[in-house]
């Protein structure tokens, strides 16, 4: 096994373990560290691509976006909360550097418009399937 296959093999696995702790904790967002899960495991191994793909960890938060089908207004929402409250800290946090802050306005700014417009929402029963 090439060095760059056990690379992504081990940023997978601490993706994957990363999002399953943010599936369940609420201020910790799993979509980002289960989509690189997914990328990585993609990369990797075509066997561990498979199991991870079939798993309810992935249907329940990744394969309806994966898809082009969109995400449900309960997955926006939670994403969105969490980015909102993560960056929220980091505003506080910055009182002395302006800059710091604007920069991090406008980030907050470009995720809630990608969101709301750039990804489609889909009704909570399409992603059932």
């Amino acid at each position: 096994m090439n060095l760059k296959k056990v690379i992504f093999i081990v940023l997978g696995s601490i993706g994957l373990a990363v999002g399953a702790v943010g599936a369940v904790v609420p201020m910790l967002p799993s979509f980002p560290f289960l989509l690189l899960a997914a990328f990585c495991y993609a990369q990797s191994s075509e066997k561990l691509h498979t199991w991870f793909i079939n798993t309810n960890l992935y249907k329940k938060n990744l394969e309806s976006y994966v898809q082009g089908k969109g995400m449900t207004v309960k997955t926006k929402s939670r994403i969105l909360l969490t980015v909102t409250a993560l960056m929220s800290i980091g505003f506080i946090m910055m009182s002395e550097v302006p800059v710091g802050r604007i920069v991090l306005s406008v980030v907050w700014a470009l995720h809630l418009i990608y969101f709301v417009f750039g990804v489609r929402t889909i009704p909570e029963s399409d992603t059932a399937e």
